[in-house]
C-alpha cells in the first residue's frame, strides 16, 4: 500500500475501536431508541438550516455509529445514505438504525469513493462533527460533495473550526497555538488509546491508537467548495464545542460547551451551507 493508503488503513482501525468505545459510552444512543420524535443535538441545533427534507434525497458522508443519520430521517427524507469509512461504526450503526426504526441505507466506502459507492443523486449533502480534520485533501473532498449534488441539491457541514484545532492539549499556561492552522502535506500523527467521550469502566480494549490527521484554514475549505462549483448561501463561526478538550477551562451550556472566560476569543465550530446551481 502507498503512503497515503497507510494513513487510511490506520484511521479505520482507529475508528474502529472508536465504535465500540462510543456505544459503550451512551453516544446519544438511549434517548433515539426511546423517543422516535428525538434529534440528535447537532442535528436538533440546524434543524432551521436544513429546511423541510420532505421526500427529499439525503446523504449523510462520515457518518459513525449513525446518531445523526437516524436524526436526518426523521425529517421526512424519502431516502438516507449513511457513507463511513469504518466498518465497524457501520455495524453498529446498522443495528442502532434498527433498533430506532430507521429505514437507512450504509455504505462502507471512504469518502473520496463516495461518487463510485453510492448510486443516485441527492437534494441534501450532510457531513457533521470532527470530519475534514481526517482529510488530507479538502479540494477533492469538495468535488466528490458536489458530484453527489443534483443540480440545486444543498450541502451542510458543521465542524471543528481549525482555529480551535491549532490549540495544545497542554493549557495549564493559557491557550497556546502549537498545531497548524494550515494544512500540511504530512498529517499530525497520534499513538494514544481512548476518543474524546469519557471511557467507561467495562469499556472494549481500545487496541489501535494511531491515527493521522490534517488541519485546513478556513479559506482553504471555502476555496475548494467555491472551485468545485458549489455556491456559497451562509456560513457563520460559534464560541461552542461539542466536546471539551480542556475541562477546567471549559463549562457546559446546554448541549454544548464554551470557554469559561471569555468565550468570544476563541472560534471553535464552523457552519456552512452551499447549493450546486440548479
Amino acid at each position: 500500500m502507498d503512503t497515503t493508503q497507510n494513513w487510511f488503513e490506520d484511521n479505520r482501525a482507529n475508528w474502529d475501536d472508536r465504535a465500540a468505545l462510543h456505544e459503550a459510552s451512551g453516544y446519544g444512543i438511549p434517548a433515539l431508541i426511546a423517543d422516535p420524535s428525538h434529534l440528535s443535538a447537532e442535528v436538533a441545533q440546524d434543524r432551521e438550516r436544513l429546511g423541510d427534507l420532505s421526500g427529499l434525497d439525503v446523504v449523510h458522508l462520515q457518518c459513525h455509529l449513525g446518531t445523526d443519520t437516524v436524526s436526518l430521517s426523521r425529517l421526512g427524507p424519502r431516502r438516507v445514505v449513511g457513507v463511513d469509512l469504518s466498518g465497524e461504526s457501520l455495524r453498529r450503526a446498522r443495528d442502532i438504525a434498527e433498533r430506532a426504526g430507521a429505514p437507512i441505507e450504509y455504505v462502507e466506502a471512504n469518502v473520496y469513493d463516495a461518487r463510485t459507492a453510492v448510486e443516485g443523486d441527492f437534494d441534501l449533502v450532510y457531513t457533521s462533527l470532527g470530519v475534514l480534520c481526517w482529510l488530507p485533501d479538502v479540494a477533492a473532498w469538495a468535488r466528490v460533495v458536489a458530484s453527489l449534488l443534483r443540480p440545486g441539491g444543498r450541502f451542510l457541514i458543521r465542524d471543528d473550526h481549525p482555529m480551535f484545532m491549532t490549540v495544545g492539549d497542554d493549557v495549564s499556561d493559557g491557550l497556546r497555538i502549537e498545531q497548524p492552522y494550515f494544512q500540511r502535506a504530512e498529517p499530525m500523527t497520534w499513538d494514544q488509546v481512548g476518543s474524546y467521550v469519557e471511557t467507561p469502566a467495562d469499556a472494549p480494549e481500545f487496541t489501535h491508537g494511531v491515527s493521522h490527521e490534517w488541519n485546513h484554514s478556513i479559506g482553504e475549505i471555502l476555496t475548494a467548495l467555491l472551485r468545485a462549483g458549489l455556491v456559497l448561501d451562509s456560513f457563520e463561526e460559534t464560541p461552542y464545542s461539542a466536546w471539551t478538550p480542556w475541562p477546567d477551562l471549559m463549562v457546559a451550556d446546554g448541549d454544548r460547551f464554551r470557554l469559561r472566560e471569555d468565550p468570544d476569543r476563541l472560534a471553535m465550530q464552523f457552519v456552512l451551507t452551499a447549493h450546486r446551481p440548479a
